[in-house]
């Protein structure tokens, strides 16, 4: 029974729970990102590229002819997909980029904390009016005491 007790304590800690949220949130976020990079992201960058799809690249080890990567994976011949490898690479680096700019946006907009309000370190004399220390008994310009 003290495991347990043990147990609801460790998950019932705030850190805990706030990570349980943290990686719901950033699982559900990163389908977001990979939306925008595959859907939004990819299609004009392909079509710049003069629609090439690096998927298709890889080297057989066969020594057999394959038409495409999908005909060699399905006769089960050993290949080297780099394609799907620099795809990976590609995503990646959006995926990166597109998530600086998010979080570099959200910084930009929240709010920044107010400067705590400055200490006066000086004063006015009553009697002459120029300015002294605020520690100061004497005015050094008229002598008085303040």
């Amino acid at each position: 029974m003290k495991i347990m007790e043990e147990f609801k304590a460790f998950v019932m800690r705030g850190n805990v729970i706030d990570m349980a949220v943290g990686v719901i949130i950033g699982a559900a976020f990163g389908k977001i990102v990979t939306s925008l990079v595959n859907d939004v992201l990819m299609p004009p960058i392909g079509l710049l590229l003069g629609k090439v799809d690096f998927s298709n690249l890889y080297i057989n080890m066969s020594g057999k002819v394959f038409e495409s990567l999908a005909e060699a994976q399905k006769a089960g011949a050993p290949t080297l997909n780099y394609g799907i490898f620099l795809n990976n690479v590609i995503n990646f680096i959006i995926v990166a980029f597109v998530i600086f700019i998010l979080i570099k946006q959200i910084n930009r907009l929240q709010r920044q904390p107010k400067p705590a309000p400055a200490v006066p370190t000086t004063k006015d004399c009553q009697f002459c009016c120029s300015t002294i220390p605020i520690k100061a008994t004497r005015c050094p310009n008229c002598t008085s005491q303040v």
